[in-house]
């Protein structure tokens, strides 16, 4: 059984700093890409940002700039150091992860729980 726990979220004033962090149980054969998306109250889930194995990275336009995404040193972890948060920047944050555990599986994409982010003076 896979899971993806994250860390790092919090209450933060604007113009402050968080650094999330989420790792994922479990060994995989490929790990297609990694990533952070995230979904404000009435909203939709959108990406934040997103990191291929091959460390290609995509950002939301409104993060450029601001946001960090990163894997770390254990080949299932991936970090975002987000500065300059903003009050819209405030939201749940998911982690995501899209690979196969086995040759012979095919892809899947797995979700963490969440982790709530606070940007408020």
């Amino acid at each position: 059984q896979v899971q993806l726990v994250e860390f790092g979220g919090g209450l933060v004033q604007p113009g402050g700093s968080l650094r999330l962090s989420c790792a994922a149980s479990g060994s995989f054969f490929r790990i297609n890409v990694m990533g952070w998306y995230r979904q404000a109250p009435g909203k939709e889930r959108e990406l934040v940002a997103a990191i291929t194995d091959g460390g290609a990275i995509n950002y939301a336009d409104s993060v450029k700039g601001r946001f960090t995404i990163s894997r770390g040193n254990a080949e299932n972890t991936v970090y975002l150091q987000m500065n300059s948060l903003k009050p819209e920047d405030a939201a749940v944050y998911y982690c995501n992860l899209n690979g196969r555990r086995e040759a012979y599986f095919t892809d899947r994409t797995y979700w963490g729980q969440g982790t709530q982010v606070t940007v408020s003076s």
